[in-house]
Order: C-alpha cells, then sequence, then structure tokens
C-alpha cells in the first residue's frame, strides 16, 4: 500500500474517534450542567477545555464556558481545530482522497455525516438541542464503524483504519484519565469525587459494566483499575492497545520501528496486573503521563514509516 493511502485510512479513523470522543466529553459536562452537583464548573467545564487543549481556553483567554457557547466553540465552529465539525471535516478530506479504497457504505456513511454537520451549522441545532446533536454524533461514528467492519475487505486498508481507531482511543482515555485524576486530588471532597468518577464512567459508556463487574460504589482505586488494566472494558487502556486488531500489522512491510514503540505500553499495562491502590496513586500521575508520551511515539513512528502526502 502507498504510504499517501495508508496515512489517509490512519488519519480518517482518527478524526472520527476523535469527533467521537468529543461528543461522549461535552455530552456529560452537557449533563452537568443542565443538573448541576456542587460546584458544576469545577467537576465539568474545566475539563473540558482541557480535554479538547483548546488554545483559547487552555490560555486564559475570555471564553465563558457556558452551555450554549461551549456548545458552539466545541461543536460548530469550523474556525477552531479542536471543534467536532473540524474533525468531521479532516475526516472527509482523507476519505475523498482514499475513496478508491473505501466501500460505497463507509464513503456514503462519512458524506452523509458531513453533509448534514453542514446544514446544522448552518441551521442551528434548533430543536435537536445539545443533547441530541452528541447523541447524533457518536451515531454517525458508530455507523461508519459498522460500514468498516461489515463491508470492507479484510486488508491492509482496514488495519489502517482499525489501528487509527485504536490509538485515538488509547489517547482519549489516557488524556480524560490525567485530567480526572488531577482533579480528584486537587479537591479531595468526598462529594464531587462521585460525581467527577461518575462522569468518567459515562462519559466511556462504562457505568453498566462497573456495575456488573464491581456491585458496589465508585471509588478513586477501583475506577482507575477498570479504565486502565481490564481488557474487556472496549474503552480502557489495555483494551485499546491488547486488541487483536494489532496482530493484522505482524503482515505489515516495514512495521519493526512501529512494533518497537507499541511494545513497551503493552509491556507496561500488562505488569501493571495489581489493582490500583491508594499507595499507588502518588505514581499514576507518572505512569499515564509515561503512558501519554508513549502513545504519542507510537503514533509518531507510523507518520515516519507511512509518511504523509505533502
Amino acid at each position: 500500500m502507498l504510504s499517501r493511502t495508508a496515512s489517509e485510512l490512519f488519519w480518517m479513523a482518527r478524526y472520527l474517534e476523535r469527533a467521537e470522543s468529543y461528543a461522549r466529553v461535552l455530552d456529560v459536562t452537557s449533563e452537568i450542567i443542565n443538573d448541576p452537583p456542587p460546584q458544576p464548573a469545577v467537576a465539568g467545564s474545566g475539563a473540558t477545555a482541557e480535554f479538547v487543549d483548546d488554545p483559547r481556553v487552555v490560555s486564559g483567554a475570555p471564553c465563558p464556558l457556558y452551555h450554549e457557547q461551549s456548545a458552539q466553540l466545541f461543536a460548530l465552529d469550523g474556525n477552531n481545530p479542536c471543534s467536532i465539525y473540524s474533525c468531521v471535516e479532516m475526516a472527509w478530506n482523507n476519505a475523498h482522497a482514499v475513496r478508491g479504497s473505501l466501500s460505497a457504505e463507509v464513503w456514503e456513511s462519512i458524506n452523509a455525516t458531513r453533509i448534514e454537520l453542514r446544514t446544522l451549522r448552518q441551521q442551528g441545532l434548533g430543536e435537536l438541542g445539545s443533547d441530541g446533536f452528541f447523541e447524533w454524533v457518536k451515531e454517525r461514528v458508530h455507523l461508519f464503524r459498522g460500514a468498516v467492519i461489515g463491508t470492507l475487505l479484510r486488508n491492509d486498508a482496514l488495519s489502517f483504519i482499525g489501528i487509527g481507531t485504536l490509538i485515538e482511543r488509547a489517547f482519549a482515555t489516557t488524556q480524560l484519565l490525567l485530567i480526572k485524576d488531577q482533579q480528584l486530588t486537587n479537591d479531595p471532597d468526598p462529594v464531587r469525587e462521585y460525581y467527577r468518577l461518575d462522569t468518567l464512567l459515562n462519559a466511556v459508556s462504562a457505568r453498566e459494566a462497573y456495575n456488573s463487574l464491581y456491585r458496589q460504589p465508585v471509588s478513586r482505586e477501583t475506577v482507575m483499575e477498570l479504565l486502565i488494566l481490564r481488557n474487556d472494558i472496549p474503552r480502557s487502556l489495555r483494551a485499546s492497545i491488547a486488541d487483536p486488531r494489532w496482530a493484522s500489522w505482524r503482515r505489515l512491510p516495514t512495521i519493526v520501528l512501529i512494533s518497537r514503540c507499541a511494545s513497551p505500553i503493552s509491556s507496561t499495562l500488562t505488569c501493571a496486573s495489581a489493582p490500583v491502590t491508594t499507595s499507588a496513586q502518588a505514581d499514576l500521575q507518572t505512569t499515564l503521563n509515561g503512558l501519554l508520551a508513549r502513545i504519542n511515539a507510537l503514533s509518531d513512528s507510523i507518520r515516519q514509516t507511512y509518511p504523509e502526502a505533502l
């Protein structure tokens, strides 16, 4: 496969996964704002700004994070590279460049999403509302993944789409865990801790799974264990790195550099099989930052192995 084609497929998948990740965080933030716990701004809005790493927010520039402003800035603002709209536009550009490598259903799922999103941007959310919009984004990405699994040829194209999805998911989960752990460390109030942990579980659709596996009130230790170490939670770090789709890369050419970067991540999560205890909390920030750096290194190694077209 040509490097350009591989790169376009990889980033198409990453941008769509990123759009879904933003929608998930914005959705739970919207719920907090509409039904606020004590000090809602601390529990929700700040996490949104940090998660999307928007320069207008992180730099301290005037940007009030009220409900409607957040929806506009992070969802439909075409001038914001971190918005859902921008992510879908970039995914469409990548997909259009390699349309011949996609099935008709996969292309149509992306193209229809872009058309509807542009209409929403022009006409406003209206009756759909921000909550309905975030659900719509998640449904559209689910539709894309279903079309990929159900219609694409099992070849290198499918491998690059799968790995792009997994890397972006691992990055998003690590970043979200890092932000929430910092919040919990800086403000250990038990009431707000519960809301933050509940928000974290809802953001990755793991609330029902948590209740099924632990059958106890949420705690910092069990939530971190669930989202870092368990491989039966689709959006956990271990599940993203240990996914069987990584095995398909063994048959791809020039894979040595990528394998060298992926192995330390897998080894770290495999060796860290013990529950996340209170005594281990002090090292959690260091571990998460290290994992984030290795995930970035893995992404860079793919970029070096399969250079992007200029």
